[in-house]
């Protein structure tokens, strides 16, 4: 069987979700017809992946993306509009993983700069000249 980038976990290990369901499975598991996933892949709304004879498997993560297509649909968007949705959706999640990531390397740039500066810290005590502080002279 056919695997796809997104059915691969981001460790390079075992398929994530695997794509075991035939087309008439799928379609009786989501309450529609056969050719309304068709349809739905024809407009690019799923992408099932294909065994080598061509036959369509879809994944729980296929079901999943199926059941936000029927609450989109239910909520009065055509097909195209769901497709946008969809499409902003993921542009969102990816938005999200990259702020993350941003945040992640502020910390750690700010910790690297803490731990610096403690470095080159010297306590007053421990100064190789004693600290005293600047005396004023009166009437000067």
């Amino acid at each position: 069987m056919e695997t796809r980038a997104s059915d691969i976990d981001g460790h390079g290990g075992a398929i994530a979700h695997r794509a075991v369901y035939v087309i008439s499975v799928a379609a009786e598991l989501a309450g529609v017809h056969p050719q309304t996933l068709r349809i739905y892949e024809r407009k690019g709304l799923l992408d099932p992946v294909r065994t080598p004879g061509g036959s369509r498997r879809f994944s729980d993560q296929d079901l999943a993306r199926l059941r936000r297509i029927q609450e989109l649909t239910t909520a009065g968007l055509n097909l195209e509009g769901v497709r946008r949705v969809l499409q902003l959706e993921s542009e969102v999640r990816s938005l999200h993983s990259q702020l993350e990531e941003v945040r992640r390397e502020a910390r750690e740039a700010i910790e690297r700069a803490h731990r610096h500066y403690r470095r080159e810290l010297v306590p007053l005590d421990q100064a190789p000249m004693p600290y005293r502080g600047a005396r004023r002279t009166s009437g000067r």
